[in-house]
Formats: structure tokens, sequence, C-alpha cells
């Protein structure tokens, strides 16, 4: 219920501005306004201002503005109505191509606009830090087959510079590295009282190939699950584990790893640290059918703080962060389009309503910061998405109309009627392929 409370408050926001924009832009130029509507098909509440009918639409995803003239593009030969519309200096078929395109490019824009403003926002209201990017480089595990295992990182490692330059903490770290994206690098790593260096080839794009180190993350339990082995056995949060079966582990890496060995209900004895006192405890592991292996119950502790900014730093953390979401946003969509990306890899990476709906409730329940920071996201690709040059989109009105300017005359009806149920078709068939991929993934 609260994923769907969220995600209504969500998508009106943001298809509400979307919208507006358009709204204020054509009332800027003369043009009549019929229509203000909220969702597709029929209306569930309508009232009716000056000039405007305002309404809220039964299907949520989406919703128009609907200007008169808008359908009499070109002067018709037949139709008095047509002309009228066409002759009408409030219609927006009587506007000049620039204004008709500046009026298609407000939508998209004021949800570009939006993203920073709401983003700056979840900066200002507080957005979780973790306590590790304050602390040292200290590897806590290295993923197999990742650049960094080939590259011969090990866990415990402590990395102090990179390419000559220090870096004190995780956070300075991993400016370094992104700045780094597809060269190879030196690393100047600690370990067991040396210093060695070992050179890395950093990926090019590290959403695709992450470099494959994880921080220092102690062994200690920040939640006992309910009515787990670990419950029964008298386990409590902030609780430190030492050892499994007398081998003394150091990370929470190692703990789990030594866990993931057992194959059968076989009792394991714990040594845990509470406070001043270290016990030792009996724990039975029980067969979890989800993970399909034995647990006990626990998960890490993740120390971390509400981080908040001033208005003016919060803006410009806003501006970086959402330019370094443009990148990756484009990055995604010329992989796709020069078929860098295979067919599983846009599956793993495109979510529908449902999986939006999903995020979006658990943003909410994390903090109001996280739903502020969610909701910029979205807004952000909704403004991008908005203008590829698909017809029926923004981006594909504004190609024609660009089009027209350069060729000077207006394209034929009938090419345009084509262009538009092949973007029908288009969208259509990304929006089912979506869904349909949502439904799995819930089944999964």
């Amino acid at each position: 219920m609260l994923s769907l409370l969220a995600f209504l408050i969500m998508i009106g926001v943001l298809i509400t501005i979307h919208e507006f924009g358009h709204f204020i832009v054509a009332r800027m130029f003369g043009v009549k306004v019929e229509v203000f509507s909220i969702g597709f098909g029929p209306p569930i509440l309508r009232w009716k201002g000056k000039e405007t009918v305002y309404q809220i639409a039964l299907i949520p995803l989406g919703g128009y503005v609907k200007m008169y003239g808008e359908d009499s593009m070109t002067e018709p030969i037949q139709g008095e109505t047509e002309k009228e519309a066409f002759n009408d200096p409030r219609s927006f078929a009587a506007k000049p191509r620039w204004q008709k395109i500046l009026i298609a490019l407000a939508g998209p824009l004021f949800n570009i606009i939006l993203a920073v403003i709401l983003v700056a926002a979840a900066y200002m209201v507080g957005v979780f830090e973790p306590k590790y990017m304050k602390e040292p480089v200290v590897v806590g595990y290295v993923q197999p087959g990742s650049p960094a295992e080939k590259a011969g990182i090990k866990p415990f490692d402590k990395i102090v510079a990179v390419d000559g330059k220090p870096v004190k903490n995780w956070k300075e770290f991993t400016v370094e590295i992104s700045l780094k994206a597809g060269k190879t690098v030196k690393l100047e790593v600690e370990r067991e009282g040396r210093r060695i260096t070992i050179p890395i080839t950093v990926p090019p794009d590290p959403t695709k190939e992450p470099l494959g180190i994880s921080p220092l993350i102690p062994p200690k339990i920040g939640k006992v699950m309910p009515d787990s082995p670990a419950e029964k056995a008298g386990l409590k949060e902030g609780d430190l584990i030492l050892a499994i079966n007398g081998k003394p582990v150091r990370s929470w890496f190692e703990l789990v790893d030594a866990l993931s060995k057992i194959k059968d209900p076989t009792p394991i004895t714990l040594t845990v640290k509470r406070g001043e006192k270290v016990f030792t405890v009996k724990v039975v592991p029980k067969y979890s059918e989800k993970l399909k292996r034995y647990v006990i119950g626990i998960s890490p502790e993740y120390g971390g703080e509400i981080k908040k900014y001033p208005p003016v730093e919060a803006f410009k953390k806003s501006l970086e962060k959402n330019w370094e979401l443009t990148v990756l946003l484009f990055n995604f969509l010329k992989d796709i389009f020069t078929g860098q990306m295979s067919l599983q890899e846009i599956k793993n990476n495109l979510g529908g309503p449902i999986s939006i709906a999903k995020y979006s409730g658990g943003a909410l329940e994390s903090g109001i910061g996280n739903y502020l920071f969610f909701m910029g996201f979205i807004s952000l690709q909704l403004g991008y998405l908005n203008l590829l040059p698909i017809p029926v989109l923004d981006g594909g009105l504004i190609l024609i109309l660009l089009i027209e300017m350069i060729i000077r005359r207006p394209l034929p009806e009938r090419a345009k009627e084509i262009l538009a149920y092949l973007g029908f078709a288009l969208i259509g068939t990304l929006m089912a392929f979506a869904i349909l991929n949502d439904i799995l993934r819930m089944f999964q």
C-alpha cells in the first residue's frame, strides 16, 4: 500500500510539472489551452476554469495538454472548423514553428529543472552517508574474476595513493578512480607492513564492470531476524563475532564465507564480544529455501549519518549529481542504439511502473530525503526520454518541426499519420516489455 501511495504521489507531481511546462509556455505565446489532463482515459475529477478544463483521469501513467488548433498543423483543403482554427491567432497551428518547438520543449525542460530542485531539497533535508566513506581505504572483499583480483589486490590491503596522489578515505579514492575510467593506474598499497605498487586497469564503464573491491565491514551484528537461529541462541544487535568454530574472523565477508561452507544443521560455535564481555554461544543453522543454503539469521551493521547541506552547497551537489546521472543515462541509451548492450543486459536495467512503484515505496520508507532523491532521478529520466526523437513524444514533434523549418513546407499529413502509428507501436512495445519484465521479476 505504501509503494502504491508513494508511486501515485511521485507520478502525479512529475506529470503535473511536465504538463504545466507545456501549459505555461503555450499561454505565454497566447495559445488557448482547452484541456489540462493528469492521466489518460475517462476523467474521475473535472472542473472548468476560465477557458480550460482541468481533469484527473483514471490511468495515471501520463497526461496531456490539449491546445486549440493543434490538430490543424497544416491548412486543410476542406472543413470550415479546421480553417477557422488554423487562422485564429490563439490557435497552436497559427503560431510560428519556433514557438511550437519551445512549447514542446517546455515539458521535458521543466522535468529536468525539477530534478535539480528535488535533489537539492534531498541534500538539504538530509541524505544518508555511509560511515566507511570517511574511513581509510582498507579492502574488505575482492570480487572473484574482477579487475582488482586480476591485478593482485587482496583483502586487508590498504590503498594509500592513486598514481602518486594520496587518498585518505573511500570518498577520495572513489573520486580519483572515477576520473581514471578506461585507464591503467598505479595503486600504492600497504600490505603486512610494507608498501607495494600495483598497476590496475580501471573499467571504462563502472556501471557495467565494477573495480571489484568493497570496504572492510566489521563482523558486527546490525540486525537479528525474528525467530531465527541467532535469536534463539541469544545473539543481539551490536554483538561482535570474533571467531566461528575457533577460527578467527576479521571482517563480515570472512564470516559470510565461513557460514557459506555449512552443509548441514550441525551446531556451530561462535565467539562473541558484547561490551567488555567475551563468551561463546552455540547456534543451529537453518536451511533457507529462498537462499538455497544454511543461515543463522543475522545482517551486518552499516554505520553512517544523515548529512544535511546548506542551500548553496546543496544546489551545487545537485548539479553535480544530475550531470553524473545524465552521463550514465546517455551512455546507457548509446549502448542500446549501438548494439553494445545485450538483450539480457537491457532486461536487467529496464524497469516499468511496477519496479518504479516498488522502489518509490522503499525510498519513502527509508526517509523523505531518499524519496526526494529518487523522485528527482525519475524526473530527470522522464525529461530526457521525452526528448527522444520518437513520434508521439515531445522530441518527435520537435524533430518534425525542425524538418519543416529546413524544407520550408509542412510534411504531408499522411506522413505524419504513419510516423504517429510507428511511434505508438514503439512506445507501446517498450511499455509492454517493461511491464512484462516487472512481472517476471516478481515471480523470480
